[in-house]
Parts: structure tokens; C-alpha cells; sequence
């Protein structure tokens, strides 16, 4: 299993941490799989540094996928935007 860091500014890190988030976004641009371990480190963008604070968490489900290859019409989809939601 790999580990992958990534930035996280503080406000996303913070309701991770918290266990308030309980997903993560990004741009596909790097490799994660189930069971690998996302270290997430706080980044200022203010200061454009670490906090040196960072959390690990455990990836699940992963979902790839391109936005003319989804269920809704690209030009809706840029209209309305899109949405995730967390299920608990």
C-alpha cells in the first residue's frame, strides 16, 4: 500500500480532522487506490507554507472519472456545477 501527500488548506484539513469530512476531492493527476494512506499536510496559502500539522487517513472507495463520461450533459454539468455529498 502506498502513501500519498498531499496539501490540504486549513479549513479543509480542519473538518477532516475533525471527522466532519469524510471525502476528498482532487484533480486526477496522481495514482491512489483502496487501502492506501492519503497524509494530508496543512498548507497556508497566506504564507504559502506548512503548518506542520498533517493526518492520515486511509483511502476507500475511489472514484475516477472524466466529466464528459459522466450521466449528465457537459454543458449542464457546467452550468449547474456539481455536488458531493458525504454519507454517514
Amino acid at each position: 500500500m502506498a502513501v500519498i501527500k498531499k496539501k490540504a488548506w486549513p479549513e479543509l484539513f480542519e473538518a477532516v480532522v475533525s471527522g466532519k469530512k469524510k471525502y476528498d476531492l482532487r484533480l486526477n493527476e496522481f495514482e491512489i487506490n483502496e487501502g492506501d494512506t492519503l497524509l494530508l499536510e496543512e498548507w497556508d496559502p497566506k504564507t504559502k507554507t506548512y503548518t506542520g500539522r498533517s493526518v492520515e487517513k486511509k483511502a476507500g472507495h475511489v472514484w475516477k472519472f472524466k466529466l464528459d463520461k459522466l450521466f449528465w450533459p457537459e454543458e449542464e454539468m457546467k452550468q449547474k456545477g456539481l455536488q458531493i455529498i458525504s454519507l454517514e
